[in-house]
């Protein structure tokens, strides 16, 4: 396979999800630490989570201008919440079991440790890609 069929759709490899060890206060019942599951989002939902975290902003002493303000702390919760698929972040019995009614909260009170959250956190930008600069595409075609 070879030029432009190799960008087809039905040939591009398709992310495959992770399965990784978040914490070690959640085990079986034989004592091991629980497997979480999580997912490679698409381009296109992360555009709708950044824009769901975007606000406008008016600029302080320019009447009608405004600048665009990210929430990165709100990008952070609706990141892990549309990654993760291990466990189920919209479980209404693990939502109640926290008192929280969104998957957002509930990442927060289940890494409620922030080196637990700041790790997820990375983690994930990792399997999305964020990590992978173009410097590094230019390194590996070099090759």
């Amino acid at each position: 396979m070879g030029g432009l069929s190799a960008f087809m759709a039905q040939n591009a490899k398709k992310p495959e999800n992770i399965k990784l060890v978040v914490s070690d206060r959640f085990v079986d019942e034989n004592g091991k630490p629980e497997t979480w599951e999580v997912r490679c989002i698409s381009s296109d939902e992360n555009d709708l989570i950044q824009q769901d975290c975007t606000k406008q902003v008016p600029i302080p002493g320019k009447r009608n201008q405004y600048r665009q303000v990210v929430d990165t702390a709100l990008y952070g919760r609706k990141l892990a919440a549309a990654c993760t698929v291990y466990p189920n972040l919209d479980d209404a019995e693990l939502q109640d079991s926290y008192g929280v009614k969104c998957a957002e909260d509930l990442i927060v009170k289940l890494l409620c440790v922030p080196g637990e959250y700041n790790a997820y956190l990375d983690k994930l930008t990792q399997s999305c890609g964020f990590d992978y600069s173009i410097s590094d595409m230019v390194e590996e075609a070099k090759n």
